[in-house]
C-alpha cells in the first residue's frame, strides 16, 4: 500500500485556478484524488482543469456567497461524477496591504468574508457527510502571518490567524467522527503574485532570501505535497496541526 495515495477521494479546492490553490490541485491529481477547482474565473479554471487533465473538473462560484455553501459543495460532487467530497481545501482568499489606521471596516470585513466566513460556511456544508462516512479531510491554507507579526497586513494576518483558531476547534469537534482538519503556512513561494510584488525590488527581494533559511522561494508543489502528505493515509494520526512550509524562516529571527 502507498501510504500517499489519495485513489478514491474527491477534492473541493477553493482558488484552485492558480498559484498555490493550482499547485495543491496538481498534486492531489498526481496522486489519484479528483480535484474540483472552484473560483470566479470560469476561463481561468477550464485552463487550469485542462492542464491537469482527466481527475479534474471545474465549479465557477463566488465563495462569499454563504447562502449558496451547500449548493456548491453539491454542484463540484456533481462535477466529478457524484462523488462525495472527502477532502475539502480552503484556500481562497484575497489580499490587503495597507496601514492598520487606514483600513476601513468595510475593507477589513472584505477580508474576513472571503477567508473566515466562506471557510466555514464551506466546512459546514461538507462536513455532515464527511462525519456520516466516518472519513475526511479539511484543509486551511494558512499564513507566516498566522504564527508572525507582519506590517501593514492587519486585516489579512487577523484572517488568517483565525484560520488558526477554526482549524484548532474543528479539528477538536470532528476528530471522534472520523474527520481530520489541519492547516499549512506557506512561506515566500513563487508565484505570479510574488514576480508582481517584488517586481523591480531587489532590495525587499534580498532580504526575504536572507531571513529564509534555505536562501531561496519555494515552489506551489512544495505547498501540493505537504497538503497531499496531510489529506493522506500517511497522516491518518495527525489533526489539528499548522505545517510551516517556508524554507525556516518561521523557525528563525
Amino acid at each position: 500500500m502507498n501510504a500517499f495515495d489519495l485513489t478514491g477521494e474527491t477534492a473541493l479546492i477553493t482558488g484552485g485556478g492558480s498559484g498555490l490553490g493550482f499547485g495543491i490541485a496538481q498534486c492531489m491529481a498526481q496522486a489519484g484524488a479528483k480535484v474540483v477547482l472552484v473560483g470566479r474565473r470560469e476561463a481561468v479554471l477550464k485552463e487550469a482543469a485542462a492542464k491537469i487533465g482527466r481527475l479534474a473538473s471545474f465549479v465557477p462560484a463566488d465563495v462569499t456567497r454563504l447562502d449558496r455553501a451547500d449548493e456548491l459543495v453539491n454542484r463540484a460532487s456533481q462535477g466529478a461524477g457524484g462523488s462525495p467530497i472527502t477532502i475539502l481545501v480552503n484556500n481562497a482568499g484575497n489580499h490587503l496591504k495597507k496601514a492598520a489606521t487606514q483600513t476601513t471596516p468595510e475593507e477589513f470585513n472584505a477580508v474576513i468574508q472571503t477567508h473566515v466566513l466562506a471557510s466555514h460556511a464551506l466546512a459546514a456544508a461538507a462536513l455532515p457527510d464527511m462525519m456520516k462516512r466516518k472519513h475526511g479531510s479539511i484543509l486551511f491554507t494558512a499564513s507566516m502571518s498566522s504564527l508572525l507579526g507582519l506590517p501593514l497586513i492587519v486585516a489579512y494576518s487577523a484572517a488568517k490567524s483565525a484560520y488558526v483558531g477554526m482549524m484548532r476547534s474543528l479539528a477538536a469537534e470532528t476528530a471522534p467522527h472520523g474527520v481530520r482538519v489541519n492547516a499549512i503556512a506557506p512561506g515566500w513561494i513563487e508565484s505570479e503574485m510574488l514576480r508582481k510584488a517584488l517586481a523591480g525590488d531587489e532590495q525587499r527581494t534580498a532580504k526575504i532570501l536572507q531571513r529564509t533559511p534555505m536562501n531561496r522561494f519555494g515552489d506551489p508543489a512544495d505547498i501540493g505535497w505537504a497538503a497531499v502528505y496531510l489529506c493522506s493515509p500517511a497522516a491518518k494520526f495527525i489533526t489539528g496541526v499548522i505545517l510551516p512550509v517556508d524554507g525556516g524562516a518561521s523557525a528563525t529571527l
